[in-house]
């Protein structure tokens, strides 16, 4: 589910006249029997909007004088959000004879055309007030004060992110409560402005329009008015034209594939930074702590421990907190076994609170590996905005591949890649020319069913990548990346899945085994290729070619290993 939450304007959207028709009230009724959530956001002061809709208990908050007063129906609890107005302006209205007035807690409200002594009164006592207009009614609040402040602080409650929420209004004073959320609509009357502006406007006006609005959130989760929310797409790069290639923040199932080394991190780092800074939030799973230098995030996990489900919770129930979980602490055969508990508790989260966004598996081979066979359970049925990583697509679960609708390809051969997808599937690979190498700063968008290429160069992300600094230092690297010291008869077969682990056995090894390695290059080989180092390799290749003894050259690389990751 996308939208799990409507905030409905009151007067010439739920009600005419005041008042709240029969159906209008049923619908509101069946809008929160679908599991979904009620918020009202009106100009009106609370005890007046008590006396034309008694039964305020349908909504779980009320923000009311245009935003400055929230209310708990349920609790009875109201708070005020902004500063009262000065008893000097309320006798300057006075004394300029301006009638009717009406004074709320914060709110100061008339009618045109007294917007003219209003606004004199503010300019001669120097006050920094706002006039807001709602078709003829003239409101007067503190700066900054709307109904999307209101509604921001109505959502913190409830734990709820705006881009979940459905707003509709039919007024001058809806602008910001419609931009501030996922989904704008105005009602067929509302003022031609907002009509233009809004992402949907309803065939019907007023009550009739909400109602409609409320049947088709409940039967399509207005699926059909995606495509008209293209504001909230999110910049991947620029294709050979300068034109921007971006992502829809729902709806798509990705996966990113490509040998490492060719900007695979870049382009994640990039597209989460701007997910991010829009409000959008994730949970991305880091088996090898590639990414635990990354902002802005809460980062859980340490080489020594994995974080429990709980912890990653309590960090994503805030909907403006971002969750890293580092998975190093955790052996390669244990890593499918916790993630599919921790997959568990974020499909609840999901289900209830349609959060976090998304979800980011990188290195998706150690989590869902082509041999996991509960992969069939694990992965959900109709899964959304998932992002997977992986070196190659042949070496994940063919279910999660199966909810795959968009590849992301990187490196010389993608072509390649998209083959080893298709064989993993079952599928016959896509006919047609070969797609081109790419460079390390562009990458293709592959759409699956359609065969579309789009190839572009990618946005970098602000921050530079701290690249696997963790996972090379402490984690656990795959079998084949793993340095194996064996001796100049094979003799030993001591394996070093990280570099902790390689220092440890560097030391402890006898000199004809260092001194083996050490003449064939075998050291900063590993360092290039596996560890990918280039400086550490090179720094090796100093002391492999100066043919020092053995204490010296070990000590040397030692201390270049301990230098650059602090092993």
């Amino acid at each position: 589910m996308r939208y799990i939450a409507l905030a409905c304007d009151y007067d010439g959207t739920l009600a005419h006249d005041g008042r709240v028709d029969p159906g209008t009230r049923a619908a509101l009724e069946r809008l929160k029997a679908s599991g979904r959530r009620l918020i009202l956001a009106t100009g009106r002061r609370v005890d007046d909007l008590q006396r034309v809709f008694p039964d305020l208990e349908v909504f779980e908050r009320i923000v009311a004088e245009n935003g400055a007063v929230l209310l708990d129906p349920s609790a009875r609890e109201q708070r005020t959000l902004a500063e009262p107005p000065s008893m000097a302006f309320i006798e300057r209205l006075r004394d300029r004879g301006v009638s009717p007035f009406d004074v709320g807690h914060v709110i100061v409200a008339t009618w045109r055309p007294n917007e003219m002594e209003v606004l004199s009164a503010i300019r001669d006592l120097g006050l920094e007030h706002q006039v807001i207009f709602n078709k003829d009614a003239v409101m007067v609040l503190p700066p900054g004060v709307n109904k999307a402040t209101g509604l921001a602080a109505a959502l913190d409650e409830l734990h709820l992110s705006p881009h979940n929420v459905v707003a509709v209004g039919d007024a001058e004073n809806d602008h910001a409560l419609l931009q501030a959320c996922e989904c704008g609509v105005a009602v067929a009357n509302a003022v031609p402005m907002l009509r233009e502006r809004a992402d949907l406007v309803t065939e019907a006006a007023r009550g009739e329009g909400v109602t409609q609005l409320i049947d088709r959130m409940i039967a399509t989760d207005l699926a059909d008015v995606s495509r008209a929310l293209a504001r909230h797409d999110v910049l991947l790069g620029r294709d050979s034209g300068g034109a921007d290639v971006r992502l829809s923040p729902y709806g798509h199932n990705v996966l990113l594939a490509g040998p490492s080394g060719v900007g695979k991190s870049t382009l994640t780092n990039g597209l989460l930074e701007r997910l991010a800074d829009r409000g959008y939030q994730f949970c991305l799973v880091d088996p090898e702590g590639d990414h635990e230098a990354f902002r802005p995030a809460v980062v859980l996990g340490t080489a020594q421990k994995a974080p429990e489900p709980a912890e990653v919770m309590a960090v994503l129930e805030v909907p403006s907190q971002n969750a890293i979980v580092n998975l190093t602490g955790v052996s390669l055969d244990e890593r499918p076994r916790v993630f599919d508990q921790l997959l568990a508790r974020l499909q609840e989260l999901r289900a209830l609170a349609a959060r976090p966004h998304w979800l980011v598996l990188d290195e998706v081979h150690h989590l869902l590996p082509a041999t996991w066979r509960p992969a069939s359970a694990t992965i959900p049925s109709r899964p959304h905005n998932l992002l997977m990583v992986t070196i190659d697509p042949g070496l994940v679960a063919p279910p999660a591949l199966q909810a795959v609708d968009t590849l992301l390809l990187k490196g010389p051969d993608p072509s390649a890649l998209v083959d080893r997808f298709a064989q993993a599937i079952g599928e016959t690979p896509p006919p047609g020319r070969r797609l081109p190498a790419l460079t390390p700063d562009e990458a293709l968008w592959w759409r699956r069913g359609n065969g579309k290429v789009n190839r572009f160069t990618v946005e970098p992300p602000r921050a530079a990548h701290r690249r696997h600094r963790r996972k090379y230092a402490e984690g656990e690297l795959i079998e084949e990346e793993r340095f194996t010291f064996r001796g100049p008869r094979g003799q030993l077969n001591l394996r070093a899945e990280n570099l902790r682990v390689f220092v440890r056995m560097a030391d402890g090894v006898d000199e004809e085994t260092w001194l083996h390695h050490l003449r064939l290059g075998h050291y900063s080989q590993w360092f290039r290729k596996a560890i990918k180092d280039d400086t550490l390799a090179a720094e090796a290749e100093a002391v492999e070619r100066a043919e020092l003894p053995a204490a010296e050259s070990r000590a040397r690389i030692r201390e270049a290993v301990e230098r650059r990751y602090a092993v």
